[in-house]
């Protein structure tokens, strides 16, 4: 018996260190005790109905019922689905009060029963039953009330027989996985009750118990709690409203739905973080703690011309990306860019790049110039001295158009013979031509025509009208 003991305790310390949690998911249980034999039952003579054979003495603990003062039964069960389980169940004890039915001994009661020791008889039993748990029918996780059936076999003195066991019990749940049992059966012998001479057989009995019940088995890898056959995530520790898995960042997102399983976020977002709340994460956005738009990566843009903010140097006044966010200025206000105009300081049309049109009136001016400059005969210099002022004011005119381009025609009196004339007209036409280039006027811009004597605006008879001949004009070109 000590020896049994010391098993008994070794054993319930190793269930309570390796017990986790719940009913199905810890298949096994291990129950130990004290048990109780009363022999009552089995006394009384054949002529006293059943129940009262059975039951008129059920709680005469200190006349029938026999108990060892130590861990007295030990049962390993397991859980086998449907709320059944199967156990096996080794109890000992001392029968010292065995109840026999003899009316004429000295010292029996009312019923003639009388109550003695049969010479310490040494019990031992071995039981096997399956038992039924109601506690989900009553949707209880504390109270466990059960019924049992089943058979076993008992040693006692010199003698052993088989019973057949039903039984009851009720379980009280501390934890999912420590409680207190109590249980009863009635283990029914089909053998002799005794010889009327004080050799006890096969009595039937009801044995009774109280123990501590531990419940184990279940897998728990990552040791969250939660079972690896109801975790979704066994091998990482988690949480049970999220089936074993982990929300490290404790934004209601598991991990592995999470985008930003670190850092707590929105739904919507994956789980990643938007300080600003412009719909963007905080990691995709390059700036986090401003509202802006997603088309410029989370950054606001004030002017709405499709530059941050942080990169407008013009946060306030809408502009091109190619100039930081910047109009481009337009020095004459004539609504072309100073960097398309021709003619940025002086006003003009997009259709001619910025640049003022020659008017009527400029050329109308050019050619009273251009007529008033006169070469000698035969020649192709100025004759006059006042030709410089007329040329420069031929240039300064053809420089307020720099997109217009010019002709400048060459004309000679009829002295002389076409060809002589034709080849001194363009010499004339490009003595202009150079005289307006040493002002400073394109070369691109000038083209030199010679019309010989083709073209007169005077008659050739005088020398009056020759002179006028002897001429240059200016054209658009």
């Amino acid at each position: 018996m000590k020896h049994l003991n010391k098993l008994l305790v070794a054993v319930l310390m190793v269930m309570g260190l390796s017990s986790h949690a719940q009913d199905s998911n810890n298949p096994w249980a291990i129950s130990l005790g004290v048990n109780a034999i009363d022999t009552r039952t089995s006394a009384s003579p054949e002529h006293v109905g059943w129940l009262e054979q059975h039951f008129s003495q059920p709680f005469d603990v200190k006349n029938n019922w026999n108990i060892l003062p130590s861990v007295s039964y030990l049962k390993v069960s397991r859980y086998i689905g449907d709320n059944f389980s199967f156990g096996l169940t080794g109890s000992v004890n001392k029968i010292t009060k065995a109840v026999y039915f003899r009316p004429t001994a000295v010292g029996h009661d009312g019923r003639g029963m009388i109550v003695t020791n049969p010479g310490d008889l040494m019990y031992y039993g071995i039981d096997g039953d399956i038992r039924y748990s109601f506690m989900n029918l009553i949707k209880s996780k504390v109270i466990d009330p059960s019924l049992t059936v089943g058979g076993g076999y008992v040693f006692l003195g010199r003698d052993s027989y088989g019973t057949v066991n039903p039984g009851a019990g009720l379980t009280f749940w501390f934890s999912e996985v420590v409680g207190l049992e109590l249980a009863t059966k009635y283990k029914k012998s089909f053998g002799p009750r005794e010889d009327f001479n004080g050799v006890i057989d096969s009595p039937s009995h009801f044995q009774h118990s109280v123990g501590v019940i531990f419940k184990f088995g279940g897998k728990d890898t990552d040791g969250d709690g939660i079972y690896d056959k109801d975790d979704a995530c066994p091998e990482v520790a988690g949480l049970k409203e999220f089936n074993g898995c982990p929300d490290t960042d404790g934004d209601g997102i598991i991990d592995s739905e999470d985008a930003c399983p670190e850092v707590a976020g929105l739904a919507s977002l994956k789980g990643c973080p938007d300080a600003d709340g412009d719909g963007i994460t905080d990691a995709e956005d390059a700036c986090p703690n401003e509202a802006g738009l997603a088309a410029l990566k989370g950054c606001p843009d004030a002017d709405k011309d499709g530059v941050a903010d942080k990169d407008d140097k013009c946060p306030s006044v809408a502009g091109p990306k190619e100039n930081a966010g910047c109009p481009w200025p337009d020095t004459d206000k004539d609504g072309v860019a100073d960097k398309d105009d021709a003619c940025p300081d002086v006003a003009g049309p997009a259709s001619n790049k910025g640049c003022p049109e020659v008017t009527a009136e400029a050329m109308s001016n050019i050619k009273l110039e251009a007529r008033s400059i006169y070469f000698n005969s035969g020649k192709a210099t100025f004759k006059t001295a006042d030709v410089p002022a007329r040329l420069d004011a031929i240039s300064k005119i053809v420089k307020d158009f720099p997109t217009a381009s010019f002709v400048i025609e060459g004309h000679t009196d009829s002295d002389g013979s076409d060809a002589y004339n034709q080849k001194l007209s363009e010499a004339r036409a490009n003595a202009v031509k150079d005289a307006l280039i040493a002002r400073g006027i394109s070369a691109s811009k000038l083209t030199a025509v010679g019309y010989g004597e083709s073209k007169p605006i005077a008659t050739n008879r005088t020398a009056a009208g020759k002179a006028e001949n002897r001429r240059t004009e200016v054209n658009l070109k």
